[in-house]
């Protein structure tokens, strides 16, 4: 393999601009030797004149063939240019190769730390799937080891899978038998492990990609398509979650719960419409529910159906509405000019929470329209008692302006 030459460190080593030949390159040497000789080195500094000096003889050497061998003796600035270009190219991959041999060993310090080590049992059967990730396919055992001693011992297994060896507890391994079909059944509890697993680590991606597997088996299995709807929205990947419930709703469409999730992710997508219809198929379904008449009510309000939204926080209301439902009945009364309406149900917020200063700062702002300037101004003293705040602490001052004054009786 021919010799690719670095000439960019060289060139800003010696200090010289191309195009350049071999005289250019010796008064350059000799130039930096007066600065670099390790005689005139300040004390202590000896060591690194004595280094820096040769480094630039070397590079000095280097240039002076390079010119040589180059016509009319001269390094041209495209030489140079093209010489800097193939070594980058070649520090390059030599920092992959570098890196990657440093991630297989690694890799394989990670999971085949008995790769240099005889089996210390022999193995019956060869072929096996590890339950706690089937995704990795059916792995072909190479040996059963044994570590610890007393009453603490472990058995591994190292088994070389499609993505490499891993080393695994044996008892997370399922033998498999080719001479007998895989029932589905098992197919879908081994992935539905495996994804409950991944979601009680937060690894929601994961999981959505085990639940396909699942899915594939035994595609109307309705704890599979739950599974998967809640992994997929998890994740993220709203389209994959929509199309979930949708099959989920398909198998089971007289039960509330896939309408929820429907009205949640279709909400998170900005399609109100979808959402809206969903939650109506919701409460259709479960009309006692509170929380549903709420996410009805509010995904109304947010598609500009104000008559809509009220409808449902009322129904809300009568099945014991939230704190939530209240506040957001009170705001669609207020953008219809109902003050009374609003008043009322600010007032029933601050009942079912009372330590909310949400909930007394709207009934105080709802006083505020009222002519009730004594309850307003004892609202916003509550409201300022349990939390600091500016527009509350505003509104008390200029209804303690608008007060009435009283006169007291002399003494």
């Amino acid at each position: 393999m021919p010799q690719v030459l670095d000439i960019e460190q060289a060139v800003l080593l010696l200090e010289i601009e191309p195009p350049f030949g071999k005289r250019d390159i010796q008064l350059a040497r000799r130039r930096l030797a007066k600065v670099w000789h390790p005689d005139i080195a300040p004390p202590g500094r000896q060591l690194e004149h004595e280094r820096h000096l040769k480094a630039i003889n070397e590079a000095a050497d280097q240039l002076e063939q390079l010119a040589e061998e180059s016509r009319g003796g001269r390094v041209t600035r495209n030489a140079v240019k093209v010489s800097a270009a193939a070594a980058r190219k070649r520090r390059a991959e030599e920092g992959r190769r570098a890196y990657e041999e440093e991630q297989r060993a690694k890799d394989q310090a990670k999971h085949d730390p008995f790769g240099s080590r005889v089996p210390d049992h022999s193995v019956v059967h060869r072929y096996a799937r590890c339950l706690s990730y089937p995704e990795w396919g059916v792995g072909s055992v190479n040996g059963i080891y044994f570590t610890g001693g007393g009453d603490d011992i472990q058995q591994w297994a190292r088994v070389s899978f499609h993505l490499g060896v891993r080393t695994v507890p044996a008892g997370s391994l399922q033998f498999v038998d080719f001479s007998k079909p895989d029932p589905g059944a098992e197919r879908v509890q081994r992935f539905m492990t495996a994804a409950k697993h991944a979601l009680a680590e937060g690894d929601f991606k994961l999981a959505a990609r085990r639940l396909v597997y699942a899915r594939d088996a035994d595609p109307r299995n309705t704890a599979v398509l739950r599974l998967m709807t809640l992994a997929f929205w998890q994740a993220g990947d709203f389209s994959a979650a929509a199309r979930a419930v949708r099959d989920w709703i398909r198998e089971e469409p007289d039960r509330p719960a896939p309408y929820r999730y429907a009205a949640r992710i279709y909400e998170d997508m900005g399609s109100l419409s979808q959402a809206v219809d969903a939650a109506t198929q919701e409460v259709d379904r479960h009309p006692s529910d509170a929380s549903a008449w709420e996410r009805l009510g509010r995904l109304r309000m947010r598609a500009f159906d104000r008559a809509g939204a009220r409808e449902a926080l009322e129904r809300a209301r009568e099945q014991g509405a939230s704190e939530q439902g209240l506040l957001d009945l009170a705001l669609v009364a207020n953008l219809m000019d109902d003050v009374g309406a609003e008043v009322t149900a600010c007032e029933q917020a601050t009942a079912i929470a009372p330590e909310s200063p949400d909930a007394w700062a709207r009934y105080a702002h709802a006083l505020a329209r009222t002519d009730r300037v004594s309850d307003c101004l004892a609202a916003c003293e509550k409201a300022l008692e349990l939390a600091p705040d500016p527009e509350v602490r505003d509104l008390l001052e200029r209804m303690r302006a608008a007060a009435p004054r009283e006169l007291t009786e002399a003494a």
